[in-house]
């Protein structure tokens, strides 16, 4: 397993953990102490990704509130509560790193849809890949949009 992708998953099942200690347990966990000790139980002795892990889990539980809010918007017909912990988190990673990260787009939704697969169900894949395709068609075309009004602002001077 490449060391990233590690990471990822290791950041979906602290976010998962943190998520439905704070959701259904209504505890407050430590999530970088989750974050430890996930990468101590999962990863080998010379993983190298451990700041990525961190600092992916810990930048998405940070913009939480706007990361769901794309959820909402582009899973209407699914209520956050009424998604697995698994799509619901990898989606989140994905979201995050679709739209507030430096990861190439179809990096982020590719390593996604693989992280969905391997610890959803038989649908996770194809849920995942369906919102974070919309969203990222939707942010292209929001790009396009002032890029071609950056492009007009330019060509009348």
């Amino acid at each position: 397993m490449a060391q990233r992708h590690l990471a990822r998953s290791i950041a979906l099942q602290s976010l998962a953990q943190w998520d439905f200690n704070r959701s259904v347990l209504n505890k407050e966990l430590d999530l970088e102490k989750i974050i430890e000790q996930n990468i101590s139980l999962f990863a080998t002795p010379n993983f190298r990704e451990k700041e990525f892990a961190r600092s992916l889990t810990l930048n998405v539980a940070k913009n939480l509130e706007k990361i769901d809010s794309y959820i909402k918007k582009f899973a209407p017909h699914w209520p956050l509560d009424k998604i697995t912990p698994v799509d619901k988190n990898t989606l989140r990673i994905g979201i995050w790193e679709l739209l507030f990260s430096d990861i190439p787009p179809k990096v982020a939704i590719n390593e996604a849809v693989e992280i969905a697969k391997s610890f959803g169900n038989i649908t996770s894949g194809k849920f995942v890949n369906g919102v974070l395709g919309t969203i990222y068609n939707e942010y292209k075309k929001d790009n396009d949009k002032k890029e071609e009004k950056e492009k007009q602002k330019t060509d009348k001077n």
